[in-house]
């Protein structure tokens, strides 16, 4: 299987310099967060294959404008190809809108922590799952030191249990350049999909 792995940034090669033959092949689109909504619908007709995503920490323009044509994963668990793909967007929790209200895809450790109890149904029904799709990473895994790029301790025991094929996440930018595509971790394969990354999965 063939997945074009997006999140983070518009590329300008994708939107303005599409080549179809670039990603012939192609069989899924997943998007790891933080792109324009018009972005994904774009992808969506112009690839002409399912797109799915996760919310990023500035995907607020979602909630009244989701992207046309493709499909959401946020706290789900689906089947495509023979693969179990898990998705959890949002980032860990660093403002405020106000005094009392939290913008929409920030989450506390507590808070992610339960997303993930309201999923052992689901994951007992399947017998786990092969690729984990967030925006953030998981912590001490790629992650970083402020508050808002430091990644979730709820996707570790997460990983130790099921122990999927991939995880895939967004929201580092690659560390601006200075860390790698991808690494392993206990056996895992962690991607960032930054920008664009076609990945082929041996079925």
């Amino acid at each position: 299987m063939r997945i074009l792995l997006v999140a983070d940034i518009e590329s300008e090669y994708i939107w303005d310099h599409f080549d179809a033959e670039r990603f012939e092949g192609v069989d899924l689109i997943i998007s790891c967060g933080d792109l324009k909504s018009e972005y994904l619908s774009y992808l969506a007709t112009m690839i002409h294959v399912p797109v799915f995503y996760v919310h990023g920490n500035h995907d607020t323009g979602y909630i009244d404008n989701p992207p046309g044509g493709c499909d959401s994963i946020e706290d789900k668990l689906v089947e495509f190809n023979g693969f179990r793909i898990l998705g959890l967007g949002g980032s860990k929790k660093y403002s405020y809108h106000d005094r009392y209200s939290v913008p929409p895809f920030q989450y506390t450790e507590k808070q992610m922590e339960k997303r993930i109890r309201k999923l052992r149904f689901q994951l007992y029904m399947k017998k786990g799952f092969d690729i984990l799709v967030t925006h953030a990473p998981a912590f001490g895994i790629s992650d970083g030191d402020d508050v808002c790029h430091t990644g979730f301790e709820a996707f570790l025991p997460l990983l130790e249990k099921y122990k999927p094929r991939y995880f895939f996440h967004g929201h580092m930018h690659l560390k601006f350049g200075r860390a790698p595509r991808f690494i392993l971790y206990n056996n895992i394969t962690v991607i960032d999909a930054a920008g664009y990354y076609i990945l082929d999965i041996p079925e």
